[in-house]
């Protein structure tokens, strides 16, 4: 994970503390400091000790026993052998369901793409330290790419998973190749954190990423970061490098940003 520093109200960067934790939203505060403490838990990796959920969220340990204590008896929370604190799986099934309603309202967009461009469509988000495909419109060409809906890949060698990688700070996204691996998919495949931060930045200035044969051989994937929607996703296109060579790339790249754009508004509103 990326390195932390201590902010003024006393917990790491980017993590709600003091005021903005016990009110972000103007709503019943308990319920934001529940959410609040599901959420630190999800970005220390599922798992997390008393301590550092009162160092990260900034609440007293009394309010955080008792919260915890209310997510535990609803399955929410589950407490490990270690007296450590790990997410529940009560969670999976809303996970589940949140997805397939994602799937839906993207659905719309990824045919529209699919319609423009020829090539199959596909939305995705991280999953841990994985990619999981969560919506896909097929191809009418009788050769076409077909991911399964649900299926997780490891990120590095996917072009969704280095646009969903390039939204995070740099120490947390190799933090995040490292502890997944790097196994050669194909004789294409970045192996070392070094040449895929350097793939990163390619992919932070040209605004798009490129699967060039990196995890399937003879197929290409374009894949564009969903920015500013309710959630981390990653929206692409991926087809047969012989339909999908450089000048489609150059012709898709910007209609596959303005459908990532246009998705990101549409799940806004939608929220």
């Amino acid at each position: 994970m990326a390195t932390s520093q201590t902010t003024a109200d006393g917990g790491p960067d980017g993590v709600l503390v003091g005021p903005e934790a016990r009110g972000r939203s103007g709503g019943v505060q308990s319920l934001d400091r529940a959410f609040t403490l599901l959420e630190i838990m999800a970005d220390a990796g599922g798992e997390i000790s008393l301590s550092q959920l009162a160092a990260s969220s900034g609440l007293p340990l009394p309010t955080i026993h008792r919260i915890i204590r209310t997510l535990l008896g609803n399955g929410y929370v589950r407490q490990l052998p270690s007296r450590r604190y790990a997410l529940g799986p009560r969670l999976i099934g809303l996970g589940e369901s949140a997805s397939r309603m994602l799937g839906a309202w993207a659905r719309p967009h990824l045919a529209q793409l699919v319609e423009d461009l020829g090539e199959t469509a596909n939305l995705a988000m991280l999953d841990g330290d994985k990619v999981v495909y969560v919506a896909q419109v097929p191809s009418p060409h009788s050769m076409r790419m077909f991911t399964e809906v649900g299926r997780r890949v490891l990120p590095h060698s996917a072009g969704v998973g280095k646009a969903l990688l390039a939204q995070l700070p740099e120490a947390e996204a190799l933090a995040t190749v490292r502890r997944a691996g790097m196994p050669a998919a194909t004789d294409r495949t970045i192996t070392t954190p070094e040449a895929f931060a350097a793939e990163l930045a390619r992919v932070r200035e040209q605004g798009y990423a490129i699967d060039d044969g990196e995890q399937e051989v003879g197929v290409r994937c374009l894949a564009v970061p969903v920015l500013g929607g309710p959630a981390m996703m990653a929206v692409s296109i991926s087809g047969p490098e012989s339909r999908m060579n450089w000048d489609f790339v150059d012709r898709a790249a910007p209609i596959v940003r303005r459908s990532a754009v246009d998705l990101a508004e549409d799940l806004t509103h939608q929220a």
